[in-house]
């Protein structure tokens, strides 16, 4: 059962993001996540001005008239947050905790990536792996995400970020954009990092 407490500040969060995504921010999620490639979706009569190399040959040829293939940008897109939790994020001012920070953060990019239509994960470490949820379209799973990360508490005080990207790593089989959200404090874990870009990015 979830405290009332609980369901209030996922109410909360999911307003105040809410009204961010559908002002300003969700115009700039789209254009710094581009889609990575085209996909087709029509052929439609030639029209002055299109370009020629467009033409598809052989429907003009069936019809006697010119017609163009059309291709839009593929836009959808896998988002994963590995956000890290351990002791360390149960710091910061009297009205708002790192992790409470990070909780609103990963709901911001959420909501803009359900908008858009794309798969958001979630990875929560400590200094193990607590929790992996894979991705999923809609609102019902993003407010999931967010509840996981309200609601959390975590039975390890340490972190290892190496871990989350080795795990991530391997687990994650196709092309993703990772947010690794963490206040870093840790070691040796820029070359992990690096390899997780060349693998997932």
């Amino acid at each position: 059962m979830i405290p009332q407490e609980l369901i209030k500040k996922i109410r909360q969060i999911q307003i105040y993001t809410s009204r961010m995504v559908n002002t300003s921010f969700a115009g700039q999620y789209e254009s710094v996540f581009k889609g990575r490639g085209m996909q087709f979706d029509e052929v439609r009569e030639y029209t002055p001005g299109d370009d020629i190399r467009s033409i598809d040959w052989n429907v003009t040829a069936r019809t006697g008239r010119p017609y163009i293939k059309r291709f839009v940008e593929e836009r959808e897109m896998t988002v994963i947050f590995a956000v890290d939790l351990s002791a360390s994020g149960a710091f910061g001012t009297i009205n708002k905790m790192k992790n409470d920070l990070a909780a609103e953060f990963c709901a911001v990019l959420s909501f803009a990536a359900a908008k858009n239509n794309d798969k958001v994960g979630l990875l929560i470490f400590t200094d193990r792996i607590d929790l992996y949820i894979p991705p999923k379209k809609g609102s019902r799973h993003i407010l999931r995400l967010i509840r996981e990360l309200l609601y959390f508490r975590p039975e390890k005080r340490k972190t290892d970020i190496n871990l989350a990207i080795e795990y991530l790593g391997r687990v994650v089989r196709k092309k993703a954009t990772v947010f690794l959200v963490s206040d870093f404090i840790g070691s040796n874990f820029v070359k992990p990092l690096g390899l997780l870009i060349n693998v997932t990015m």
